[in-house]
């Protein structure tokens, strides 16, 4: 390595499928700011087997095996590394690396999945998603030069080991039971829920616009269905308090509709979706 040679943070991850673009290396600028330097280069890579389709139609339709060996796949791997903030040396390389963590490697993933939706809309593909940490099949930070880490390789990196504490999340309890009791049509999913998932990934993401609007929606749904719900005496004062933020949230969706949220509809947002949350976990339990 020169010692002129600058060194470049990274995050890396692979998933159990093609991620979506295609190979190569892709500048990510600023948002809003199309003359700014690159902050980001993000490096896709797909590795393993080739893809089934393109197997099969190089032969002819057989019967199936009544005990089918699993099918290879493909992994997908993508590299975000900073490129706006070089490393001057190895020392503060070295000494970054022993800091960096989940939280960077939850930072970089936020750059992975901006990269990703943009992808999903100039496809058209309403069926691309997304990743989260706990699908990453491995997740490594390190730091390199250049043309090194771009190829996937590096100076210096380290795997992070996700614990039970960093998968958690305000959960359902029970889920199984819910599940089973979802599946056999003994509980009936509510639109709103799909509908609150939906502002809960992009606030998450950082699409606050898209946020705002799907949760207008969100919160009309679950006004709508909850209050018919047989546990709507359970939820009354949830009930209540959510008919008192209706305008808010209404005013924060029409600001969306022209451009950024102030702080205090930002604020709106966060708080409003959080108490749709709230409301529906207690409907669960009330369930159970």
């Amino acid at each position: 390595m020169s010692a002129s040679s600058p060194l470049f943070r990274f995050v890396q991850a692979e998933f159990p499928w093609t991620l979506g673009p295609p190979s190569g290396r892709y500048l990510l600028r600023p948002e809003d700011q199309p003359e700014a330097p690159a902050a980001y280069v993000i490096v896709f890579a797909t590795l393993g087997a080739p893809e089934r389709r393109r197997l099969a139609a190089l032969r002819k339709q057989r019967d199936a095996p009544p005990e089918p060996a699993p099918t290879p796949v493909s992994t997908g791997r993508a590299t975000v590394i900073e490129v706006g903030e070089p490393l001057t040396d190895a020392a503060q390389a070295r000494a970054w690396l022993e800091q960096a963590g989940e939280d960077e490697l939850a930072d970089g993933l936020g750059v992975l999945n901006r990269a990703l939706h943009a992808f999903r809309l100039v496809t058209a593909d309403p069926y691309l998603h997304t990743v989260s940490r706990r699908q990453a099949l491995v997740a490594r930070v390190g730091f390199g030069i250049g043309e090194q880490v771009a190829d996937g390789l590096w100076t210096d990196a380290r795997e992070l080991t996700l614990t039970d504490g960093r998968t958690r999340r305000a959960r359902v309890l029970h889920p199984q039971a819910r599940l089973a009791a979802v599946l056999g049509s003994r509980e009936l999913p509510l639109a709103c829920e799909e509908l609150t998932l939906r502002a809960r990934q992009d606030l998450d993401h950082g699409r606050e616009r898209e946020a705002a609007l799907q949760l207008v929606v969100a919160l009309d749904a679950a006004l709508a269905e909850l209050a018919r719900d047989r546990t709507a005496d359970a939820l009354a004062d949830r009930l209540a308090e959510l008919r008192a933020r209706r305008e808010s949230v209404a005013t924060a969706a029409q600001s969306a509709l022209s451009g950024p949220l102030t702080v205090t509809e930002r604020d709106t947002v966060r708080f409003t979706l959080t108490r749709i949350e709230s409301a529906l976990r207690a409907r669960a339990v009330a369930n159970a």
